[in-house]
């Protein structure tokens, strides 16, 4: 039955199905002709995937995202991340870096972090005499970082199927956000001095910098009320989501006033439409997981690793890898869902932290964000700038190696992810 399973997904992907329905029929056709179970435990269990009180935060924290994104934000954060850093070398290419890392937390999404700050920054950056494909590939890798830091829809999903605390993956996110952030903006600036890309002429002084501040200083303040509502016991991750989803209606409508009554059927309309594909791909996987559960794969698979080597170290060398390749095909959401059974209990057993365990997971499938084919974050890049797929991928390859390096020190110093969650929960 597993080499049937497998034998149909392939089959269903090659044909181009979407990776929510090959998950559903392939699953229920093992069901069926393996007779695992009655018929009727399909809806069921799709159901069960959907039955749980923290997957509410996600519809609320991806509408928050989207009436932040409308609400006029991105234009003040970069022009308070242009005050700070605008006048180094690279300025422009450290702005999309900072703003990028502002928006993630807010939107909680890769792709909207590339759109928002790309379709300012992009042209700017081209317009200041930087090349195209690198101003796409720096956005593009930038927007990254919207999986990462919290409030990360990734994180939500990885907190949900391993049975770990929200609050506590949120603030696991945090500091390999922060290196992230650190490493890229290491990597912009070399890059912009060997091109000659030089910074704005005037330095912004004290004054202009706390102006542009008090200006963003509304955005900055929600993922602040949001994690520190969490930890302070005020809300939990799900409330969180809600009171997200009130600032950002009352900043956006009332206090920047950028968004217009007859624009809010739109952008609920949208964020239903995410909502229902990211559920959707969740009770499948869902399914998946209980035949996966089954048909005993993830016994299977621990047993293999653990004959194998029992070296935590070789161990997250071969997940690493794995992941990164998964990455490439799948979506983030799918992968989390469908890999979590099968990767967390040998890890588990190797000693492994299961918080840290999915900080590895979610960074190394943010990096799937960038690579062909799937890469979400590229071809919004490239609708931005109309560059070509192969310019684009070459261009990214720098900031690739620069993530897998970010990776590796993820992996191999488990403090950066549980220290903030140990501090904390105390």
């Amino acid at each position: 039955m597993i080499m049937f399973l497998l034998v149909l997904l392939v089959l269903f992907f090659a044909i181009g199905m979407p990776i929510a329905i090959s998950l559903g029929l392939a699953s229920a056709a093992v069901v069926f002709m393996g007779d695992l179970s009655p018929l009727k435990l399909v809806p069921q269990q799709m159901f069960n995937a959907l039955n749980s009180f923290p997957l509410m935060a996600i519809p609320f924290f991806i509408l928050a995202g989207n009436l932040m994104q409308k609400g006029g934000i991105s234009q003040r954060l970069v022009k308070f991340a242009n005050n700070l850093v605008g006048h180094l070398t690279g300025g422009l290419a450290m702005v999309v870096i900072i703003t990028s890392m502002f928006f993630a937390a807010i939107s909680g999404s890769g792709a909207a972090t590339t759109a928002a700050i790309g379709s300012i920054l992009i042209p700017a950056m081209v317009a200041k005499g930087y090349d195209v494909n690198f101003a796409s590939a720096n956005q593009a890798v930038s927007g990254a970082l919207g999986v990462i830091i919290p409030p990360s829809i990734p994180l939500i999903l990885y907190a949900i199927s391993a049975k770990q605390s929200v609050g506590d993956m949120f603030m696991a996110g945090v500091i390999p956000g922060v290196v992230i952030t650190s490493s890229l903006l290491i990597s912009a600036y070399f890059i912009s001095k060997r091109n000659n890309y030089v910074g704005e002429p005037h330095r912004a002084s004290i004054k202009e910098i706390g102006h542009s501040f008090l200006k963003s200083i509304l955005a900055l303040m929600m993922p602040i009320i949001v994690l520190g509502g969490i930890y302070g016991g005020v809300f939990t991750p799900t409330e969180a989501a809600v009171v997200a989803v009130s600032y950002s209606f009352v900043v956006g409508v009332f206090v920047y006033k950028e968004i217009k009554w007859s624009e809010l059927p739109k952008i609920f309309t949208d964020s239903s439409v995410t909502t229902a594909i990211v559920m959707i791909i969740i009770s499948t996987a869902g399914l998946f997981s209980f035949v996966l559960n089954r048909l005993q794969v993830p016994t299977m698979v621990s047993e293999m690793f653990l004959n194998f080597s029992t070296n935590v170290f070789v161990y997250l060398i071969i997940v690493n890898i794995f992941l990164l390749v998964v990455g490439m095909f799948m979506e983030a959401a799918a992968a989390i869902l469908i890999f979590v059974p099968i990767l967390l209990p040998v890890a588990i057993s190797l000693g492994i932290d299961p918080i840290h365990f999915g900080v590895i997971m979610v960074v190394n499938l943010a990096i799937g964000l960038i690579t062909p084919p799937v890469g979400i974050n590229l071809f919004v890049a490239m609708q931005i700038s109309k560059v070509r797929i192969e310019a684009i991928s070459k261009a990214i390859i720098p900031f690739v190696i620069i993530l897998f390096v970010n990776v590796l020190i993820i992996s191999f110093i488990p403090f950066l992810s549980t220290w903030l969650p140990s501090i904390l929960s105390k």
